[in-house]
């Protein structure tokens, strides 16, 4: 065993894999975990700090009927590439996984920013998101490596508030740099940031690696790819460009449903599979990538659907409907702050996500009182239990996660949990988007008649609304109400799951204790 690694690294790292395998002594200092947090940062606003720029990205480069995928193209590689990001990190070395996925990134906005055209920008952002993939999987796989889970609790709920802030925060700084400087600078902001996540990590963090010929499975690889395609873009396409009965979709769910089926039979014959079976062995990982699913589901939805009320009923601008949404962002933060020092300081961590599972349920079901007169500060202070609770089932999850799997497997185990935070939101905003739609619909037709459904079924925005007489905008916002309403029910259901899954988990005592 080599001076410095803790026991069970030395005996878990199997002949035919590289696995960083010693843990630094002295422990990574503050600006190395700074360096990893940088690139989740990184990662996170990416995926919503240009939604803001789209109208002048458009005007400039045309292309509107190409626009969602400057969004999708990014989304979508990401999601393909974050399980294998983290299998290659267990391979080759998750600091080399780390740099390499930050170079691809840093390559890609540099070419999202020259680009000329809506083909070029969107092939570009393809490439941005390959990068992305490895920039959140890595950053934990390497928090996972350098410091024990009872170390991690700290850094960890740093990553929990970064998460947030970054998903929320993305659309305010992606207008600011449009306004102030051009769109291109959304891209051009990366590469500062990036360089300096490459200098604190690339010459700051020292891992001594077992060297060995890895075997790579390439069919798990192919089927998970193929798998994750499917249902990225059942997620984004469902209930918006395809009705969910339309035959893209039915196709869609039958070949992930073919893909996932065939890729865990070939998992389990795989001698060094993708994610490995092993690790659903431990009831706590199990549990713990239940919660991440769920809990991304609701995180994003209400993100998503909050500000359509602020908007359309309150008659707020984009910036000042994320402005209201920091109750929600610091319940989360706050909750995950309090709950990695407990943690860290020895506390039981148990008792959280069952906690987090009731305050959500809660949270989503206070938004019922949500009314067309509902002043905006309470409307805005009523997502801040909802905040609370998602922010304690966040934060366990990922600690779990890592106490759960082995140190050859830590990347797998992140990307693991990543990806299915992030299926379950793409999903969850797909399916409680289809539910707003639906009741917003009926509403407006109900009391508007076939020229309600004209209007819904239309580019019906803020801006249009304010000049259309005062019976439809009234029908409008009741409708967005009950549409709200729905997706307030849907959150709380799944909110419910979180909580009924919670008390499976085991005080199990964090490794390094």
């Amino acid at each position: 065993m080599t001076a410095g690694a803790r026991p069970e690294e030395a005996m878990d790292s199997p002949a035919g894999t590289t696995a960083d395998s010693a843990r630094p002594d002295p422990p990574p200092s503050r600006l190395v975990i700074l360096g990893l947090l940088l690139g989740i940062v990184l990662a996170t606003l990416d995926g919503t700090v240009v939604g803001t720029a789209l109208p002048t990205i458009v005007g400039d480069l045309g292309g509107l009927d190409h626009l969602s995928w400057v969004i999708t193209a990014y989304l979508l590689t990401t999601a393909v590439t974050t399980p294998l990001w983290g299998k290659l990190g267990d391979l080759y070395g998750h600091k080399y996984g780390y740099l390499t996925s930050i170079t691809v990134f840093l390559i890609g906005s540099v070419l999202c920013g020259v680009a000329q055209d809506m083909g070029q920008l969107i092939a570009f952002r393809a490439l941005q998101g390959i990068g992305a993939g490895g920039l959140f999987v890595g950053a934990l796989a390497l928090i996972g490596t350098l410091l024990t889970p009872a170390e991690a609790g700290r850094a960890q709920s740093l990553i929990g508030v970064l998460l947030p802030a970054a998903m929320i925060g993305g659309p305010l700084v992606g207008g600011l740099l449009t306004d102030q400087l051009d769109w291109r600078w959304v891209f051009y902001v990366n590469v500062p940031v990036g360089a300096v996540a490459l200098a604190l990590v690339g010459f700051g963090v020292r891992l001594r690696a077992t060297r060995a010929e890895p075997r790579i499975d390439l069919a798990g690889a192919g089927l998970l790819t193929g798998a994750i395609l499917a249902l990225t873009l059942l997620g984004s396409w469902a209930g918006t460009t395809y009705a969910w009965s339309s035959p893209q979709i039915i196709g869609l769910a039958v070949v992930s449903t073919v893909a996932l089926v065939a890729f865990v039979r070939v998992e389990r014959r795989a001698p060094d599979p993708v994610i490995p079976p092993r690790l659903f062995r431990d009831r706590n990982f199990t549990v713990a990538q239940i919660l991440s699913c769920v809990t991304g589901a609701a995180m994003l939805a209400a993100a998503s659907y909050l500000p359509q009320y602020m908007q359309f009923v309150r008659d707020m601008s984009s910036t000042e409907s994320g402005l209201l949404l920091l109750p929600l962002m610091l319940g989360m933060m706050g909750a995950q702050l309090v709950i990695g020092r407990r943690v860290g300081d020895g506390g039981h961590y148990r008792p959280y996500p069952i906690a987090g599972g009731a305050l959500a349920a809660a949270g989503a079901l206070a938004l019922l009182t949500l009314g067309t007169t509902t002043s905006a500060p309470v409307a805005s202070g009523l997502t801040l239990l909802l905040g609370v609770g998602i922010g304690c089932l966040m934060q366990p999850a990922m600690l779990i996660t890592m106490n759960s799997a082995e140190s050859r497997d830590m990347g797998a185990a992140s990307g693991t949990q990543t990806l299915l935070r992030t299926i379950g939101g793409s999903l969850g905003v797909a399916v409680l988007g289809s539910v707003y739609t639906g009741r917003l619909t009926a509403t407006v037709t109900d009391e508007l008649g076939a020229d309600g459904a004209r209007l819904t079924g239309g580019e019906l925005t803020p801006e249009l609304l304010r000049d259309l007489p005062e019976p439809v905008r009234h029908a409008v916002r009741t409708g967005v109400v009950d549409g709200l309403h729905g997706v307030a029910l849907g959150t709380a259901a799944l909110c419910a799951v979180a909580f009924a899954v919670s008390w499976l988990v085991r005080e199990v005592p964090l490794r390094g204790r």
